[in-house]
């Protein structure tokens, strides 16, 4: 069989889930993979056009996907407490934004469908106020008022103080507090013509993966380095903490649950086309 393409983020959090997966460490003798790491709204858009056999895709992107593709059990970034925040350094209310020049990490982002879902008003956010661009670029853009506000994900929530920038909303946080249930960020998906054993299969070598990684925790770090590039050792080790916990190795019962009320929601707004498709294997 040949390799079965898998996009991801070199982001920390994902160079760790995927790193005994993709070095021989993790895995089943008969299935390879061949890793492409690329921001996620760029695996988003890839997946779009079915580019990709397996990838780390937005729960947002997702929800334009249903047909083609399925989500896996392991590997996605669901959680509390780690949600995308709103930032500026001015002291404004998210209605004062409502005119003002914004910078998204992307469309199809789940920040950019929890800002729509927060405040309907954004769902028809004049483009030329809306500012895509890479999420690593966002905080630079806010400090020097290129933008009035930016949406930062990722490991921003942990910096944006270093650049004289104040929270507007922890858009996570309003969604535990609006559902009482955590936050989906992002998920694995794969197409859905592999089949449901290979799903499984593929499922459990990401199980396997991270579990490799949880006990020899500091085996992957030269690759997650070689990708996370200019952030520092703590910030690393924050980034991880934070995005792989127990949802990482089972989406769980909550986690589902979460998933479905995200997508209804959406849905219901009319972001996302409705879907009767079973969202996992």
């Amino acid at each position: 069989m040949k390799p079965l393409s898998l996009g991801y983020s070199p982001c920390p959090n994902d160079t760790f889930i995927f790193y005994a997966m993709t070095h021989e460490k993790a895995g089943d003798v008969d299935l390879k993979f061949r890793e492409i790491l690329l921001d996620v709204e760029t695996l988003n858009q890839k997946a779009l056009h079915s580019e990709l056999d397996l990838t780390k895709i937005s729960y947002h992107a997702f929800g334009h996907l249903r047909k083609e593709y399925c989500m896996l059990r392991a590997g996605g970034a669901i959680g509390k407490g780690c949600g995308p925040l709103l930032v500026s350094k001015k002291d404004y209310s998210v209605t004062e934004l409502r005119d003002k020049r914004i910078a998204i990490p992307g469309r199809l982002t789940t920040a950019n469908l929890l800002l729509q879902l927060h405040d309907p008003h954004f769902i028809s956010h004049p483009a030329s106020f809306l500012y895509v661009m890479p999420f690593n670029k966002i905080l630079a853009a806010v400090a020097s008022e290129e933008v009035d506000a930016g949406l930062i994900i990722h490991e921003s929530r942990f910096t944006y103080p270093s650049y004289g920038l104040r929270k507007i909303i922890d858009l996570g946080e309003w969604w535990e507090d609006e559902t009482g249930l955590p936050i989906p960020l992002g998920g694995i998906i794969a197409k859905r013509s592999l089949g449901e054993n290979l799903h499984k299969r593929i499922s459990s070598i990401i199980k396997s993966s991270i579990e490799y990684a949880l006990i020899h925790p500091s085996e992957p770090m030269d690759y997650i380095k070689k990708h996370s590039q200019e952030l520092s050792d703590d910030v690393i080790k924050q980034h991880i903490d934070l995005y792989v916990n127990k949802y990482s190795l089972d989406i769980g019962d909550d986690g589902e649950r979460a998933v479905k009320e995200f997508l209804l929601r959406a849905e219901e707004t009319g972001i996302i086309p409705k879907s009767k498709e079973p969202l996992f294997i």
